[in-house]
């Protein structure tokens, strides 16, 4: 944790600093994340870029205000999501990430960390081919994840993918801590089923 603070304040100071290559790392890490959960939000895939292209600009402008009260990242997301929310608004409609519900108990192929239980047999033994798979199945996985309602993807996206905290993840969404459970429960299951039917085809 001391050693990712510590990153996150290097990464700070360099936006403040004007370095490029801190920019581009952070732009190149995490835009395809940042379209992946606009879209769900503006439902277009060319109003996505322009959000968040308008994110990163708003990013650097306001780097100087950025208190570190929520992570780097976390802050980020926060000021994509609700420019997103501000063109869906600005073009005459809604978007709420609310998705009632109870959590069931069929079990999900993640741990608590976003990482698998069980190790797909894909990975037992890293060969050229496997390899090639590989590529293939997170191909596979991505398109999975853009199919998944615009709730769930906001939420495995920010949550596995970008690794924030539960608190984080509700705070950006405006939902509760038991919604993000059950939306990211929901998520995990369709991608587990989309990887079963992939394996299957194998």
């Amino acid at each position: 944790m001391q050693q990712e603070h510590r990153d996150e304040l290097t990464l700070t100071a360099g936006l403040r600093s004007g370095d490029e290559s801190v920019f581009s790392a952070l732009y190149s890490r995490h835009t395809p994340s940042m379209i992946r959960i606009a879209t769900g939000i503006v439902n277009s895939r060319a109003t996505a870029e322009e959000v968040s292209q308008e994110t990163w600009i708003a990013v650097l402008k306001n780097i100087e205000g950025f208190e570190g009260r929520s992570s780097l990242v976390g802050w980020i997301f926060t000021i994509l999501v609700n420019k997103a929310r501000s063109r869906v608004r600005r073009d005459g409609r809604t978007v709420s990430f609310d998705d009632g519900g109870e959590e069931n108990n069929l079990s999900a192929a993640f741990d608590g960390h976003g990482r698998w239980k069980h190790m797909p047999e894909l990975w037992d033994e890293i060969t050229p081919e496997r390899i090639v798979a590989g590529r293939r199945l997170a191909e596979h996985m991505l398109a999975a994840i853009d199919a998944l309602p615009p709730a769930q993807r906001a939420v495995i996206v920010l949550r596995v993918q970008q690794g924030l905290d539960p608190s984080e993840v509700c705070e950006i969404l405006g939902v509760s801590d038991g919604n993000m459970r059950v939306l990211l429960h929901r998520a995990r299951l369709s991608l587990r089923t989309a990887l079963a039917e992939l394996m299957e085809r194998r």
